[in-house]
């Protein structure tokens, strides 16, 4: 089992930055993969970037590349997303979840942090 929980979300003005962090505990290995999702209300759940636990390749969505960044910290079990040049439209509840392999699903899930962003 994987526990995962989010934290540094809250309200920022657009165009300022914000940097989430995940805590990552339980049983992990080397293959796993790190993602970072969104939810807006009314919306489906859309997938940010992603990155691998060991080798720390990573993934971006189009909508966030050159703006975000994921990063991971394996000797603190932390995994992070900067966020720069936030939008209004970047507002959502962000989560963390984590992969047993880069092409696999994601079976683990923090509870989420909200991102709000002000115009």
């Amino acid at each position: 089992q994987v526990q995962l929980v989010e934290s540094g979300g809250g309200l920022v003005q657009a165009g300022g930055s914000l940097r989430l962090d995940c805590a990552v505990s339980g049983r992990t290995f080397s293959s796993y993969s790190m993602g970072w999702f969104r939810q807006a209300p009314g919306k489906e759940r859309e997938f940010l970037a992603r990155i691998r636990w060991s080798g720390g390749r990573t993934d971006y969505a189009d909508s966030v590349k050159g703006r975000f960044t994921i990063s991971r910290d394996n000797a603190k079990n932390m995994v992070y997303l900067q966020m720069n040049r936030l939008k209004p439209q970047d507002t959502a509840v962000y989560y963390c979840a984590a992969s047993y392999e880069w092409s696999s699903a994601y079976p683990y899930w923090g509870q989420g942090t909200q991102v709000t962003v002000s115009s």
